[in-house]
Formats: structure tokens, sequence, C-alpha cells
């Protein structure tokens, strides 16, 4: 199992900064051989991150990290199906801060950021059950300039 996860988050690293994983603790992993990368989903509205050549990328990642921890790739059956879901959102954030003559009142600035998200899947087709599952999100957040921010004393 410590195989597995420590492929995958070589994987995760290159894409995300915050890494949550969950396993099935009465899976036995040291019974998994094999693998097959079986459906990749890129979802966002930015082209750059919804092209062939990301999910070729990413498909490249996890085979490279999997077949360097001793498991082979095969396309028929497997031990193991990988499937992941790769995807951004433009979000924002309200932060107030002290504000005016002597700190009386309150700036409010909206700040804009991307948070993009990788879920990775690793399921056993025998059993049909997740057997283990990284979320990995990172936020990329813009310089944002306000007016707000001169302050005339």
């Amino acid at each position: 199992m410590r195989i597995v996860i420590v492929a995958l988050l070589s994987v995760l690293a290159a894409y995300a900064q915050k890494i949550t994983i969950e396993f099935d603790e009465a899976a036995d992993f040291t019974k998994y051989k094999t693998f097959a990368i079986r459906d990749g989903q890129l979802n966002s509205k930015n082209p750059a991150l919804n092209s062939e050549l990301v999910k070729k990328r990413i498909d490249a990642d996890i085979e490279r990290s999997l077949t360097a921890k001793g498991l082979t790739k095969v396309s028929g059956p497997s031990d193991l199906n990988v499937r992941y879901r790769f995807g951004s959102a433009r979000k924002a954030e309200i932060e107030s801060y002290p504000a005016g003559w002597r700190g009386f009142g309150t700036r409010i600035v909206r700040v804009p950021y991307t948070e993009g998200t990788l879920v990775l899947d690793l399921r056993d087709p025998s059993t049909r059950s997740l057997v283990w599952r990284a979320i990995a999100t990172e936020e990329k957040r813009e310089a944002v300039k306000s007016k707000a921010n001169s302050t005339t004393w």
C-alpha cells in the first residue's frame, strides 16, 4: 500500500499544494500487480487545461510513477483501474481589513482566485470498490489593484 501511495503522491506533487488521501484499510495492496488507466476527465473552462496534451501528460506521469514502483501497465483486465478528474474553477473570497482614520471603519476587498483540483481514484475491478483516493487542490491568487488601497490622510 505504501508503494502505491508514494508513487501517486509524486504524481500529485507536480499539480497541487494540498493533498488529501483516503484508502480502504481492509484492502490488501500487495495483491495489486497491474494497472490500467481507464478514464481521465478534464473539466475546465480554461482551454489550456482542457487539452489532449494535458491529458497525455497526466497519463504519462501516472504511468511513470506506478511502473517505477513495480506495477505493470496493461490494456486488458487489470488488478487496479485508475480514474481521474482534473478541473479548475474561478472563485472569490471577501476579506475585510481595518481602514480609515485611526483604524475606524472597515475596508472590504474581493480577492479572485482560480482553484484547480485533481481527483485520482484507484478501484479494484474484482470487487468494484474504491480502494484509494487522492484529492489535490491548488489555489492561484491574482494580484488585486484597488483604489481603496490608497488612503489620503
